[in-house]
């Protein structure tokens, strides 16, 4: 039910978005809560496969900020969760940084995962709609295809990028 909730939700964000009605709405949330939400979902994931959760943020990072809390919240919950799903052992790392322009916060978030690695020339496909990578070999993980693509258009309409770095096998 779970999956299948998630699944329709993720198709659903999908369509805003490629309609041009995904709204981004800032509001001042406590960002410390939310990323402490967001862990704690991950890290059960994380101990319920063997893996260990390795935790890095910025103590100088802003209590209070102001930004859409819940697509930020997606996007960083995406993220963790592949790294989860697509790492069979060893551990997931998530470390995050931030830097002052001006009166803006910008975030800098990182994921390291002990996974098997991408192919560098399936790094186009990675960010595509419904793509998944080596499907073959990864074919018993859930998962539509979505959640790597509404992440880079929600980053976008939020003025942000996401890059990827990978060494097949590693």
């Amino acid at each position: 039910g779970q999956t299948l909730l998630s699944l329709i939700n993720d198709i659903l964000d999908f369509s805003k978005i490629e309609s041009g009605k995904m709204e981004i709405v800032p509001v001042e949330y406590d960002f410390s809560s939310m990323i402490h939400d967001v862990v704690n979902m991950i890290m059960m994931r994380a101990e319920d496969k063997g893996l260990k959760m390795n935790l890095s943020v910025d103590s100088t990072l802003p209590y209070k900020v102001y930004g859409d809390e819940v697509r930020i919240r997606q996007v960083l919950t995406n993220l963790l969760t592949n790294a989860v799903k697509y790492t069979k052992e060893g551990s997931v790392a998530f470390i995050l940084k931030w830097e002052q322009k001006g009166n803006m916060a910008i975030l800098k978030g990182e994921v390291r995962d002990t996974g098997v690695g991408i192919r560098e020339s399936e790094f186009g496909n990675l960010f595509q709609s419904f793509q998944r990578i080596d499907s073959r070999k990864n074919r018993s993980i859930e998962g539509a295809g979505l959640g790597l693509t509404i992440t880079k258009k929600y980053l976008e309409l939020m003025s942000g990028t996401i890059e990827v770095e990978s060494v097949y096998g590693k």
